[in-house]
């Protein structure tokens, strides 16, 4: 039953689940590599992943291959990479992983091939070992099913956006991965709430927002950081200074507003190697500081290459 309760939990994605314990905070950086670096700047337009493997090439095949993404970048072939293109190719590249994700989820679910994933085809694959005995015994447990099979059914709800109760793909991505859509992020925020909020008087108190990163039972020394995220908690989260954090507060931190990543990324990248300063790349000037897209290392772009990946 343990192992079930943990393929559960892996499958259904929460979203607050998918940040570690001492920071709900969900970050859309580019990369963990200091902004403006070589290293940030290759992570960024191919995607960490694909960039920790690009090494050991000779400089003529970087360029080989380094051009040939240039050629999938420049949708309109027109020669010239525009910011809008590098933006929504660094975004692809990005999330790249969470439709990788949901290709392999979907086909597992969608059981008669329709191309959709109907509500009770997740249900039977996610739930359908469930039985009474199983149900009073996870309930005794303080662990209930059926409040994930609701959690779950409002979340799928939202993803629906044709509202057929079916899910394509694309809307099965929202559903697995909801911090990635605007639509999905008042769900994020109440499902956070939801998870904090253990007296459900609607509020997350400070009490609550530090037992949620740390506990007190465990002994030890408190550490520093604790005091940090007492301050944190009155001086930023607490908006109102009311003492509690509302609906709107939890989704101003765990969602906070910021800039355009992808946006500054292909800004500076654009800034770096517009040589004749038209506010666009050819691929000529692409290739003379390939160093600024291909990072410190020269890299291996077999994988992003000969992929089928639509974009």
């Amino acid at each position: 039953m343990l192992l079930k309760i943990v393929y559960i939990t892996a499958l259904v994605g929460i979203a607050a689940a998918a940040v570690t314990k001492k920071d709900r905070v969900i970050d859309h950086k580019l990369s963990d590599k200091t902004p403006g670096s070589p290293d940030y700047d290759s992570e960024a337009f191919l995607g960490a992943e694909e960039a920790k493997s690009f090494k050991d090439l000779s400089d003529e095949e970087t360029l080989k291959r380094l051009g040939t993404i240039v050629n999938k970048i420049d949708k309109d072939e027109n020669g010239e990479i525009t910011e809008e293109e590098l933006v929504a190719w660094i975004l692809f590249t990005q999330r790249r992983y969470i439709t990788e994700d949901a290709e392999k989820q979907f086909s597992t679910h969608d059981k008669d091939k329709d191309g959709k994933i109907h509500w009770d085809e997740y249900k039977e694959v996610t739930y359908g070992f469930l039985n009474d005995e199983s149900i009073q015994q996870q309930e005794q447990d303080s662990f209930s099913y059926q409040q994930m099979l609701e959690r779950d059914n409002r979340r799928w709800k939202k993803a629906d956006q044709d509202g057929d109760m079916a899910c394509s793909l694309e809307e099965f991505q929202a559903f697995l991965h909801p911090e990635e859509y605007e639509h999905m992020k008042d769900i994020v925020s109440q499902e956070t709430m939801e998870d904090i909020d253990k007296d459900k008087d609607g509020f997350v108190s400070l009490k609550e927002y530090i037992g949620d990163m740390y506990n007190p039972d465990e002994g030890g020394e408190e550490p520093e950081w604790v005091e940090t995220e007492r301050q944190q908690f009155t001086e930023f989260r607490d908006k109102n200074k009311d003492g509690k954090m509302d609906l709107e507060e939890v989704k101003q931190w765990i969602l906070p507003d910021d800039y355009n990543h992808a946006e500054a990324e292909a800004k500076h990248l654009i800034y770096e190697s517009d040589d004749d300063k038209d506010g666009m790349l050819s691929k000529e000037e692409i290739l003379n500081h390939h160093d600024k897209f291909v990072g410190s290392q020269v890299t291996d772009w077999g994988d992003a290459l000969t992929r089928h990946d639509e974009f």
